[in-house]
């Protein structure tokens, strides 16, 4: 049984000043939602194997947040360009390189494409994923690469107005 988190980025600072996107940092919204879902998540499960994340700096630090309260270090986490507004393709390329000793993964990425992808998973539809907003499917398969055709089963749907 392997079990799959797709979290959205915390809220994030519209003010870019000079900064780009990419760079855009956490608002204070963001700062305490990301670490209240990781504590709202490690109270429903006790381990998560792999952390994955848009390195975009409002991804890193919610996937920080998260690794941190599961007892890793920034430097366990995985860090795929390609997540960056990622298209529905490539999260599940992203889930199929998942290192197969991980029976669990959590992967930090962006609207739109996020939204998309677990629209794609189960029955269980959404709008929009919400910031810091976590959806969770498990899955029988042995194999990261058989998920795309693997069953999956809709685990739980969680963010911070819930």
């Amino acid at each position: 049984m392997k079990t799959l988190f797709i979290i959205r980025h915390a809220k994030s600072s519209w003010l870019l000043g000079a900064e780009n996107d990419f760079d855009r940092p956490l608002n204070d919204r963001g700062k305490t939602e990301g670490p209240e879902m990781a504590k709202r998540l490690h109270k429903r499960i006790s381990e998560i194997s792999c952390f994955i994340s848009s390195p975009a700096r409002r991804a890193r630090k919610t996937a920080k947040y998260f690794a941190h309260e599961f007892g890793q270090t920034e430097n366990d986490i995985r860090l795929v360009p390609e997540l960056y507004y990622a298209a529905t393709e490539t999260f599940f390329d992203v889930v199929s390189s998942i290192n197969n000793y991980c029976q669990s993964a959590a992967i930090f990425s962006h609207n739109p494409g996020i939204t998309e992808f677990v629209n794609l998973l189960t029955t269980n539809r959404i709008d929009n994923m919400p910031t810091s907003g976590i959806f969770a499917v498990r899955t029988s398969i042995e194999n990261w690469n058989e998920f795309r055709k693997g069953e999956k089963e809709f685990f739980f749907f969680d963010y911070p107005k819930l």
